[in-house]
Order: C-alpha cells, then structure tokens, then sequence
C-alpha cells in the first residue's frame, strides 16, 4: 500500500465507526439499554404494589355487589309475575316459580312460555337466596343471608336484603 492510501483508509475508519453510532441514534428500533428496561420494570412494580391491594384486598366487597346485584334482577321479575298475575308467588311456590310455571295454587293466569328467569342464581356463597311472602315489612322479603349462611351476623357475614312495601288496598 502506498502512504496516500495508508492515509485515506486511516481516515475513512473513524468516519465509519462515527456514521455507525449516528446511524444507530437515528433509528428507534435498534434496541432497549439495560437502564431503560430497569426503569419501565421498576415502574410497573410501583404500579402493581399501589394497586393489587385494593383490588385483591375487596372480594367480600365484590360478593356483596353481586348479591345485591342479583336481588334487585330477581325484586324486577318478581314484579313482572305480580303485574302478569296480580300477585306475588307464595312462599311456597318459592323463587322457582320465576323458572317453571308453578302447579301449586295460585296457579298463574298468565306465565311465559320461558319463564321470568331463566335459572334462579345461588347467592355469591353458594347459598339459596331466602324469600317469603308476604313479607315481615312488606309483600315479601328477598334475602341473602351472607357469608355464614345464617340469619343475622356482622360485616361479611350480614344479610343483604331486598322486599316490596305493602302498597294500601293490596
């Protein structure tokens, strides 16, 4: 190699390795650094930890928003079967009768042909939801008797409920 290509190839490296980097700050895509992979981790961890408590934190809450949810659904059919048939099931036809056309008498007038629900839900804790009628304040109590399966309790274990009020002349 003559010295004037000596010069020009020593020349033309660090335009090389120069144009590379420029090259590699020019596109986005060329890759994460450990750093900014550390910060987006140490981010979503923050996240996480102000958030999972509260969420996992809650499932009586949630439970208890369901059965609420669920009584007001069975409170809105059992006004449909009382508006269809002038009056509310006996406790004794029992919540099925918002399923399957009671035999029992009062037999209803008018039922139809799928039902006023399509299938009676357990409440949240896998119990029976309890209804009476008439009611001990009202043409009928709807009842979820909690956590604990029986009457009364505290807390998780609280009866959610739902009735009609006796309206005057009924």
């Amino acid at each position: 190699m003559t010295p004037a290509r000596i010069r020009r190839a020593s020349a033309a490296r660090p335009n090389r390795a120069r144009r590379g980097s420029a090259a590699r700050a020019r596109h986005p895509e060329a890759g994460v650094t450990l750093i900014e992979m550390m910060v987006v981790l140490v981010i979503i961890a923050v996240v996480a930890a102000m958030i999972v408590p509260n969420v996992v934190g809650r499932p009586d809450e949630a439970r208890a928003t369901v059965a609420e949810t669920d009584l007001r659904s069975i409170e809105s059919a059992l006004e449909l079967y009382r508006l269809d048939n002038r009056v509310y099931p006996t406790t004794a036809q029992g919540l099925a009768a918002l399923v399957e056309r009671p035999s029992a008498p009062p037999v209803p007038e008018a039922f139809p042909a799928d039902g006023y629900l399509d299938t009676m839900p357990e409440d949240p804790w896998g119990n029976a939801y309890v209804y009476r009628s008439p009611g001990q304040s009202g043409a009928f109590d709807l009842i979820s008797l909690g956590a604990d399966g029986r009457p009364g309790g505290d807390a998780v274990d609280a009866d959610i409920g739902r009735g009609a009020r006796q309206e005057a002349g009924s």
